[in-house]
């Protein structure tokens, strides 16, 4: 990388002009810093905020008082729907091959007729991953088919109607 940005600083320097590269000077290239022995230890032995006061920059704030945008938390919470459907398939499908044809479905029986709250929360958990990620899936391919709908107020609002939607949907089959 430094190379390339060396070269490229000749070539501007050099752009129109017949020049001896003895004589160039190269501006965009900076000394590499090389610790000795004894500093790489000393530096060790300083945890981060003892080198920052000392150089009497402010530390930089930590990720739980970072405010995320409930776009990322969207894009965030779409990437978890997907995972948690990929082990729930996975969970079934081992259950299948271990315990025997038919197995899974005679734990489905079990767990609605466990009671009412337990299955409401089971049927939920599995509802909502599928109804949030599907869901997503849409608005990432209207995005894709209109590119217009990208912008900070759209996106937002979307997110909002993914989420909301998504609990919407799930509630609903709760019932069913």
């Amino acid at each position: 990388m430094m190379s390339f940005l060396s070269i490229r600083g000749v070539t501007s320097q050099c752009r129109g002009k017949v020049m001896d590269l003895d004589k160039l000077m190269l501006t965009n290239v900076r000394n590499m810093t090389i610790l000795s022995k004894e500093s790489a230890v000393e530096f060790k032995k300083e945890n981060y905020t003892e080198r920052m006061n000392k150089t009497g920059r402010p530390v930089s704030p930590h990720v739980t008082i970072y405010s995320f945008p409930v776009t990322a938390l969207s894009s965030i919470s779409n990437r978890v729907t997907g995972v948690t459907l990929s082990f729930g398939a996975a969970g079934i499908g081992a259950v299948e091959l271990f315990a025997g044809s038919g197995s899974s479905l005679s734990l489905m029986q079990d767990i609605s007729s466990s009671g009412p709250i337990l299955s409401s929360i089971a049927k939920f958990s599995v509802a909502f991953p599928l109804t949030y990620h599907y869901l997503g899936g849409i608005r990432h391919l209207a995005w894709d088919n209109f590119p217009d709908l990208l912008n900070n107020v759209d996106v937002t609002k979307a997110s909002y109607a993914l989420i909301g939607s998504s609990l919407f949907i799930s509630t609903g089959l709760i019932v069913l």
